[in-house]
Order: structure tokens, then C-alpha cells, then sequence
């Protein structure tokens, strides 16, 4: 099982899920409960246990009073800080009587939160993902729970070639496995780089139906893995000979941004949190529908193998090694830099994002 590394920012929810009902999310084992302050709408994050008899805290009856969440089982009162500020049946509150508040950053319609050690949250080491939510960009978006290792999903996401065969008939066409990549690894700043132009390649249905491109195009992928937790996916396609600028401003090129926030729940399962991004027929609904609906195919298709994979892997006889090729390269550094940020004491990448 790939270990945790605790001292980072994950991403536990979409701004659009936390508001003023309680939210229940699991990461990294610790159980926690999201809800937005009366005040100024912050968010907050806690542990979702009561200190009593440790009733869930996002569960019904349990409800807010104001910013202060009051137990459903016995009453047990607690503030933004954790702290338990009532006890039924007495004035004294014991001194032992809190539950954790979790350091919360709210950013790029993303709350992200951090389990470690709360005196090296550092704000400034969050990767960005400022598509989410600039203007000019749509995003439609999803989350699924994987029953996997976590490193599975990683492992996935590094190795686009499998779409190709899992994917044919949506995004997978011979092209992508059929051409080699580039990687670069920038192990100081837990980022992993992989990329592929494929010149002369058929257009899927997810861009086809979507741009209404015909014929044969050049398609760029350009993937940036931000260890641990976050995934960004440049991509661009044009009609061959078609050269659209970095950006993708060409008016006959396309660019798309499909991001992934990974986010380990617990050990043999993860959060797959997914969005597609465009900047081209942003006030076109059906587009947004289609995509929606096509990238939630693409991504339980990917659900349906890992779920598949992991209980393959359970069954593996003792002393089993796996055999890893050229396009596993960015999968394996994204390992490497992972199996790092435990070893090194969960120390946070330095440098800002």
C-alpha cells in the first residue's frame, strides 16, 4: 500500500459541496466534518467524532446552531476551534472535552485541507488549478470513490496509453499509445512531467462531438503531476497543420484543461475528484452536457479497472514483481517522490506552487 504522507494539502471537497449542511469526508484515514461559518461563510473542518461516545458528527440528528455543531446523540456542543463549549447535565466542561480542527485553505473552487502537523501548514506551497474558476473558462465536474490504493489511480493518470484500449470509443484512439513520450522529473518540487504530440491523429468522439472538428488532427497532451494530490492535464488538439498558440488561443485550436485531485480516503481507497475546463463554446449547454456525461463514462470505466486491479492484486502469490516499460517512467517517479515525502518526515515541498 503506498503510505500517506500527512504533512501536505489534500483536496476534501468542491466549494460547491460545503455550505450550512454538514459534510462527512474521510481522508488519510481521519474522519472529518465540513460546514461553512454563518458569519462569512469560511470554511471549517473538524474531526468527525464526538469526544462523548464518538457519534459521526456529520450524521442526522447531529445539527448546527449558529457556527457551533451540537451532537444528534447526547448534546455535546463544539466551536470552529473544536473546542466543546457545552456538556448536558453540568456547567463544567471538561478540560479534555475538544475534537481536531483541521487547517483549511479554500482555492480554485477547491477546499483543501491539511492533516499534519497544523504548524507547517503552509498556504503558499498549494498547487494552482486557476481555470477552476477564472473568467472565460466552463468546468463541468465529478467526484467517484475508488476502492484502491491510491497509487493506483496515480499510477493510472501518469499512464495515458491505457486509453487507447480502456477508453476506445471516447477519448482512446492508437495514437496515444502508439506514440512515445517525454518526461521530466523535478524531484526538489514533487512535480512529474509527461507529455506527447501525436502529428497525424484521429480525432475521438469526446473532441469530435464536442468542437466539431472532422478528419485528422495533431493532439497534445501535456500532464503535470503536483505530488501528492494534484493532476493537470493540457490539452490541446487542432486540425493537422493547425498550430494553435501556447495557450490555445488559436481561434482553430481547442484547449481543455482536465484536472484530478487525488486524495487518499484510507488504506485501498481515493477519492477521484475530476473536472474538464474549456475556454471555447462556453455558453454552448449541450457541450457541457455531452462532455459531463463523457468524461463521468471515461472516468468509471477507469473505477471499474482499478476496483479490478486491486482485488487482482490481493490475490497475487508471494514474491510477485511487476514488470514496468517506457511509459511507466512517470508513474514510477511520481512513486519515488511519494515513498520521499514520508520518509523525510512528511517535510512539505518547499517552494510555492
Amino acid at each position: 500500500m503506498t503510505a500517506f504522507a500527512r504533512n501536505q494539502w489534500y483536496v476534501a471537497a468542491y466549494s460547491h459541496e460545503v455550505g450550512r449542511e454538514l459534510l462527512g469526508r474521510t481522508v488519510l484515514g481521519e474522519p472529518l466534518v465540513l460546514y461553512r461559518t454563518e458569519e462569512d461563510g469560511a470554511p471549517v473542518v473538524l474531526h468527525d467524532r464526538c469526544v462523548h461516545r464518538r457519534y459521526p458528527l456529520s450524521e442526522a440528528p447531529t445539527r448546527l446552531d449558529g457556527d457551533r455543531i451540537v451532537c444528534g446523540y447526547h448534546g455535546f456542543t463544539y466551536d470552529t476551534t473544536g473546542a466543546c463549549v457545552y456538556v448536558p447535565g453540568q456547567k463544567r466542561v471538561p478540560r479534555t472535552a475538544r475534537v481536531a480542527s483541521y487547517p483549511v485553505v479554500e482555492r480554485d473552487s477547491l477546499v483543501w485541507v491539511w492533516i499534519g502537523d497544523p504548524e507547517l501548514a503552509d498556504a503558499g506551497t498549494i498547487p494552482r488549478a486557476r481555470h477552476l474558476d477564472s473568467p472565460g473558462w466552463v468546468t463541468v465536474r465529478g467526484m467517484e470513490p475508488v476502492d484502491c490504493d491510491y497509487g493506483l489511480l496515480v499510477d493510472n493518470l501518469l499512464d495515458l496509453s491505457h486509453e487507447t484500449y480502456l477508453h476506445g470509443g471516447y477519448i482512446g484512439t492508437p495514437e496515444v499509445a502508439e506514440t512515445p513520450i517525454t518526461t521530466e522529473v523535478d524531484e526538489g518540487a514533487g512535480i512529474v512531467r509527461v507529455s506527447r504530440r501525436m502529428d497525424d491523429a484521429e480525432c475521438p468522439p469526446f473532441y469530435a462531438r464536442s468542437t466539431g472538428v472532422r478528419g485528422r488532427i495533431t493532439r497534445w497532451q501535456d500532464i503535470e503531476y503536483h505530488a501528492p494530490c494534484l493532476y493537470l492535464l493540457h490539452s490541446r488538439i487542432a486540425p493537422v497543420g493547425v498550430e494553435p498558440g501556447p495557450d490555445g488561443s488559436d481561434p482553430n485550436g481547442f484547449h481543455t484543461e482536465i484536472t484530478y485531485a487525488i486524495t487518499p480516503s484510507a488504506g485501498g481507497r481515493v477519492y477521484d475528484f475530476w473536472a474538464v475546463s474549456r475556454d471555447w463554446a462556453t455558453d454552448d449547454a449541450e457541450v457541457s452536457a455531452f462532455l459531463r456525461d463523457s468524461n463521468h463514462t471515461v472516468v468509471m470505466q477507469d473505477v471499474t479497472a482499478l476496483n479490478l486491479l486491486q482485488r487482482s492484486l490481493g490475490t497475487e502469490r508471494a514474491g510477485y514483481r511487476e514488470l514496468s516499460i517506457n511509459i511507466d517512467t512517470g508513474g514510477l517517479a511520481a512513486r519515488r517522490i511519494l515513498a520521499r515525502l514520508v520518509e523525510e518526515g512528511d517535510k512539505p515541498v518547499e517552494g510555492v506552487r
